[in-house]
């Protein structure tokens, strides 16, 4: 679920200091990195107003436990000692797994730098993720584990090599960021550039920006283990909308790529999209420091963050 909330984060990608040293176009027609980046300062709202961004809260629904796994059957096992009984808890896991995604409540406040506190309602309790930029913690009170947890060696890693709540590639230079343009490719049908972005302490990435509105349309995601295989993740960004004249996806979608076998030997099968819907952005909120620290257990497990008012 952690790995999940980042996805909000990253989908604020921004754009970049037209002064950086990007690499140029490769031969051919086409705007260079460093262009491309400058076009989608501009379509984003400009980058003097995305410095100007300190906190950022969001309100919505994640869609959580669809799979369609669920509906496909498990072959019988070969007879081999040990592969019976993993089969049969695969089954059992595949058999309580819904179809369709639940809809479930979603906040989260982000603040420079890397901070961030992510909190999710499932069935009448709120989980809590928070990160203040070095070390982490979360309840998960839906596992019935009541107690504060400090994140993993992995999470912690994770949560410290995200990008900025301004994206990856605003002042990518400053940031110790590689910007290099891999060529042009079709995303849904529409021309978009393909940039590679190689943070400081983070392994690469690729973006999608559309060739005609300079939004960014994908991104590549961090795999997801699934079954015993790491999965290929995808991105997208749609409904664009203007908040305080920035331009901030409100539908985020997340394409768990399939793979040819699994590590029992099967046929991969599809995994539905995962859909975030943001019904509420407010820029730069007056946000307790508090909201960042180690939670408290009962505020953690029974009511939602509040904000401070001026």
């Amino acid at each position: 679920m952690f790995g999940k909330s980042l996805v909000i984060g990253i989908f604020l990608t921004s754009a970049a200091s037209v002064a950086a040293a990007a690499s140029p176009a490769p031969s051919g027609t086409g705007l260079s990195a460093a262009q491309v980046v400058e076009k989608n300062v501009a379509a984003r709202g400009g980058l003097q107003a995305w410095r100007a961004v300190r906190t950022l809260s969001l309100e919505g629904k994640m869609g959580v436990g669809g799979n369609q796994r669920a509906t496909l059957s498990v072959p019988a096992p070969p007879q081999k000692p040990g592969r019976k009984a993993a089969l049969q808890t695969l089954q059992q896991i595949y058999s309580h797994r819904p179809k369709d995604e639940v809809e479930l409540p979603f906040r989260m406040e982000l603040a420079r730098t890397h901070k961030v506190r992510f909190e999710l309602d499932v069935h009448g309790k709120t989980a809590v993720q928070v990160f203040d930029g070095t070390q982490g913690w979360k309840v998960r009170p839906f596992l019935n584990r009541n107690e504060v947890e400090s994140f993993s060696e992995d999470e912690t890693k994770m949560a410290s090599t995200q990008s900025e709540l301004d994206g990856y590639l605003i002042d990518y230079a400053a940031k110790g960021t590689q910007i290099e343009r891999v060529g042009t490719e079709q995303v849904e049908g529409r021309e978009t550039y393909k940039l590679k972005v190689t943070p400081k302490n983070a392994p690469a990435i690729n973006v999608w920006v559309d060739a005609k509105t300079f939004l960014e349309t994908k991104i590549e995601g961090r795999p997801r283990r699934l079954d015993g295989v790491s999965h290929p993740v995808e991105v997208y960004f749609r409904d664009y909308r203007a908040v305080n004249g920035l331009q901030i996806p409100f539908i985020i979608e997340t394409k768990v790529l399939t793979v040819a076998r699994t590590a029992m030997g099967f046929r991969d099968p599809p995994v539905p999209v995962e859909t975030i819907t943001v019904d509420k952005v407010v820029v730069n909120p007056p946000l307790q420091d508090t909201l960042f620290t180690r939670p408290q257990l009962m505020a953690a497990v029974s009511a939602p963050a509040a904000h401070v008012e001026k």
